[in-house]
């Protein structure tokens, strides 16, 4: 008895593996953009609905192809700030979130990258799951079209961030398949430099990036001015310490010529000093770079706390006197967990 094939996913496939399908079918190669023209432009999820498609490749697509979904396992809203957060069940069960946020003209969706995340910084509930495993490029670009369809309009999310759930260049491949396939003119057409990559300072991917020559933002989570602090704070600088991560993010500087966003979690007592940010300052010296201040979110079974208000616009005047673009972030749905440092997939 024949083995019956298994059918296959088509979100997430890049248009050269669309094409390579296509012609195993024994069909001519410009199916495939047609197909995702259906998918990604006009969101259509029905294949006899694709009505420029030869009905025998319309049948076959039901037979050997299916449009991955996932399942809304709960959907929470901030009463404070309106901001939504989505957590999906995904197809072998497990579960992450993403979180919507809004802002005048601006809608954001903030995308995770792995299930968990191995980086265990001190300060992010994430961190205290453990890495669980990578997305595929599909559960990372289905996360927006998820989203969209649920607010029932394509199109709708302005703006992209990679600062969800995991490491993004941690899991490198199957994050940059996902970028190019939310760029692409035959993919989603979302526009790259409405998208932002934040890492922890994975040196070697960051160079690695850098040279894809993506137009997209970079952020980097520094949240100390010096190695001890930083490798105490997150594990990773004892691998890649702050100078290397700079000397990485100068390269990607030369490549996209875009302004880095150095975001900086405020702990009081820890990295909050007025010492602290002229330290900074003298870090990033000759580097493009903006600051983004988020004051701690409380987590459970934390050790640490936020400044207070006072100090927290003190730390941000003394880098904004030397020059520097320097704004206080308050992180959307912290009532609901959504806020940084808060995601953990759990109800």
């Amino acid at each position: 008895m024949a083995v019956k094939e298994t059918p296959v996913n088509l979100i997430g496939l890049t248009r050269e593996e669309f094409e390579n399908l296509m012609e195993s079918w024994g069909e001519r190669r410009f199916r495939a953009r047609q197909i995702m023209v259906w998918l990604y432009h006009k969101r259509v999820w029905d294949f006899d609905a694709m009505t420029d498609l030869p009905k025998k490749l319309r049948a076959e697509l039901k037979e050997r192809a299916y449009i991955g979904r996932f399942k809304i396992i709960a959907k929470e809203r901030s009463q404070i700030d309106g901001t939504v957060k989505y957590l999906f069940e995904l197809e072998d069960g497990e579960r992450i979130e993403s979180v919507l946020m809004f802002d005048r003209d601006r809608v954001t969706l903030c995308l995770s990258t792995q299930v968990g995340c191995a980086m265990g910084c001190r300060f992010c509930q994430t961190g205290k799951i453990g890495l669980i495993r990578n997305l595929t490029a599909f559960e990372i670009v289905n996360q927006l079209l998820e989203v969209e369809r649920d607010l029932g309009r394509p199109r709708a999310v302005t703006n992209l961030v990679f600062m969800g759930m995991g490491e993004p260049f941690a899991n490198y491949d199957e994050t940059v398949k996902a970028i190019k396939l939310l760029v692409s003119p035959e993919g989603v057409m979302f526009p790259a430099r409405k998208i932002t990559i934040s890492t922890c300072g994975l040196v070697p991917q960051m160079r690695k990036f850098a040279a894809e020559r993506l137009k997209c933002g970079l952020a980097i989570s520094l949240n100390a001015p010096d190695d001890r602090r930083r490798s105490w704070l997150m594990p990773i600088n004892k691998v890649y310490p702050i100078r290397e991560v700079l000397d990485a993010a100068r390269e990607w500087y030369a490549n996209i010529k875009r302004l880095i966003t150095i975001e900086y979690v405020l702990l009081k007592g820890v990295n909050d000093s007025i010492e602290d940010a002229l330290k900074l300052k003298e870090l990033v010296k000759g580097l493009p770079v903006k600051f983004n201040l988020i004051p701690f979110n409380p987590i459970e079974g934390s050790e640490f706390e936020p400044p207070e208000i006072d100090q927290i616009e003190r730390f941000r005047a003394a880098l904004a006197e030397g020059g520097y673009v320097a704004s206080v972030r308050f992180s959307k749905g912290a009532d609901i967990s959504a806020a940084c440092g808060q995601l953990r997939a759990r109800y």
